[in-house]
Parts: C-alpha cells; sequence; structure tokens
C-alpha cells in the first residue's frame, strides 16, 4: 500500500507526529514496532513508573498509561497503527519502499522516531523482573525526584558528562551520591569534573565497580568492588542510576540518513528534515542532549507540520 504519511515508532515523538498528521487529513500508518530495540511499544517511558514532568498531569501518571494514552489519541484520530517492526526502507526514490515483519509498502514522507535505547549493565538483581524501576533507573532527570530517593544515598554509574551532570542533578534529593567510576579519572570535561569534586554531597568511587544490587521489594544497597585490591563490600542505596550513555534505533536505516559518531540522525538546524527530502527526524533519535518525553513530543510536532509543507510542495 501507498501512504501519504508514514511514522516509525511508538513514543511521545511518533504519537504527537500521528495526532497532527490525522487531524490534517493525511492518514497516517504508524509502525510501532515488536520488542523494536527490545523495548515494548511505547519507548523509554514504558521502563519508567511515576512520570510526574509531563504537563497535564498534576498528580502525576505511570509511564505506561502515559504511552496508552498517546496511542488511543492517535486511534481516536484516524491513525492507523501496525504492531510489527520495520525492518528494511529504501530512501533512494520516492515514493519511500519499505519492508515490515508481514507487509510492505511505500510512503511520500517519512517520519523517523525510533528514540534510543539506554545501555544497561548486566548487574545481578537489577535486571527486569527484580530491582529494575524499583530503585534502579537509568534517567536520573525523569526519575531522581520520586519521593523514594528524598535524602536517602543514590549511586550513578558512569565517568562522562551524563554521569556527572545526573550525579548533580540528584544532589538536590539524595544525601549523598556516589559515582562509581572504573577508571581513577573522569572523561566529563574539565568544568563538569570541577563541578563533581567540589560539591560535598557526591563522593566519588574510583576505580570500582557495581557487582550487585541488593534488596527485597526496592533496591537497598549495591556490592561494589574496588578493581585495584578486589575488595567488595556494601553500600546502603535507595536509587541507582545508569549513565552510561544510549543507543539510538537507527540501525535499521543502513547508513542511507546522516548521523553522527554516536549513530544519532542529524537533522538541519531548527528543523527536523534529514539529508533527504522528505525524511524527518523526531524525539531522541536525534536528540542526545534533552531525551525528555515533553522535547520529543515538541519535535513530533514539528516533524508533522514540516512533512505536511514538504507534501504540499511536492504533489
Amino acid at each position: 500500500m501507498s501512504h501519504r504519511v508514514l511514522i516509525i515508532g511508538s513514543g511521545p515523538a511518533a504519537h504527537t507526529a500521528a495526532i497532527y498528521a490525522a487531524r490534517a487529513e493525511l492518514s497516517p500508518v504508524l509502525f510501532e514496532g515488536f520488542m523494536a530495540g527490545g523495548i515494548a511499544a511505547g519507548g523509554q517511558l514504558t521502563t519508567t513508573t511515576d512520570v510526574e514532568n509531563f504537563p497535564g498531569f498534576p498528580e502525576g501518571i505511570m509511564g505506561p498509561e502515559l504511552t496508552d494514552r498517546f496511542r488511543a489519541q492517535s486511534e481516536r484520530f484516524g491513525t492507523t497503527i501496525h504492531t510489527e517492526t520495520i525492518n528494511e526502507i529504501d530512501f533512494s526514490s520516492r515514493p519511500f519502499c519499505f519492508k515490515a515483519d508481514s507487509q510492505e509498502g511505500s510512503a511520500d514522507s517519512v517520519i523517523i522516531a525510533t528514540g534510543a535505547t539506554a545501555k544497561r549493565l548486566d548487574i545481578p538483581g537489577a535486571n527486569d523482573g527484580e530491582l529494575w524501576q524499583k530503585g534502579i533507573s537509568a534517567c536520573a532527570v525523569c526519575d531522581g525526584a520520586l519521593p523514594a530517593f528524598r535524602d536517602q544515598p543514590l549511586a550513578v554509574i558512569g565517568g562522562g558528562d551524563s554521569a556527572v551532570e545526573e550525579a548533580s542533578f540528584l544532589t538536590k534529593y539524595g544525601s549523598t551520591v556516589y559515582i562509581v567510576h572504573r577508571r581513577d579519572e573522569l572523561r566529563a570535561s574539565k568544568i563538569m569534573q570541577q563541578r563533581a569534586l567540589e560539591n560535598p554531597k557526591i563522593e566519588m568511587l574510583w576505580s570500582h565497580t557495581v557487582t550487585q544490587a541488593k534488596g527485597a521489594d526496592f533496591l537497598e544497597a549495591i556490592r561494589v568492588k574496588d578493581l585495584k585490591t578486589d575488595q567488595e563490600r556494601d553500600i546502603p542505596v535507595a536509587g541507582l542510576f545508569f549513565a552510561i550513555g544510549h543507543t539510538p534505533n537507527t540501525a535499521f536505516l543502513n547508513g542511507q540518513i546522516d548521523t553522527d559518531d554516536q549513530g544519532y540522525i542529524v537533522t538541519k538546524p531548527d528543523s527536523t528534515q534529514t539529508n533527504i527530502p522528505g525524511v524527518f527526524a523526531a524525539g531522541d533519535v536525534q536528540d542526545k542532549k534533552w531525551r525528555q518525553a515533553i522535547t520529543a513530543a515538541g519535535t513530533g510536532c514539528m516533524a508533522d507540520l514540516e512533512a505536511e509543507h514538504f507534501l504540499a510542495d511536492n504533489q
């Protein structure tokens, strides 16, 4: 089948684009993927619990419920949603031809909103079904202000700018914030290092790694190992945050869209336009700085409005 607007993704960027496109009577089709990137449809929000910083929900809302509402709103206005993954797409000519799990088709414009998957370490006790989202998270800005973490010791794993930024953010809420880093110096920029080392609430665990997360119903402690002495000890913490980077979900594009050295899609300044006319990128797949649901939704809006203008000019 041929479509006017094809949207690839399932988070706030994808569904905001779909809502705008559907209300513009473009009959968008959205492929939300089936466990694409190892995450259920809905993206990173499905891996979090309380969302308290998305406007319109003064009492907060659970991440999976919020994504369900996105989906329902898209469907209400006429978006066709397929729960399967697009594995190939050819951008060499318009319309752009694609192959999904069980069907093929083409589209006059494409909005890529496949997001980025947070990297995690394979630590005993920290996997899905154990303590993940029960004190363990990959987004301090998303979860750090939750009541369970206030005035409690917290830990961040990482040594780059993201780790230092998240640790600094967490000092607003936690009593002490440990930065657990495998090396004996940070990889963060000099100014970020200085901020961390001068912050009285941040304690560095140099040349350490986390070997286990402990707790019954919620995280209670982490076991850390000194890589120089091989000695291990338990540190009581209520929260553990991975800050070791993200992997943008762009592998299926096979290098047809310009990306940076980390794989994030490069868009034109003040635009969601990629290097290929008619192809737009929104959300965390092109935003490695903010990575928030509300900013993703904003770029989803931009992507559809730009797609509408493109279609109007290229009948």
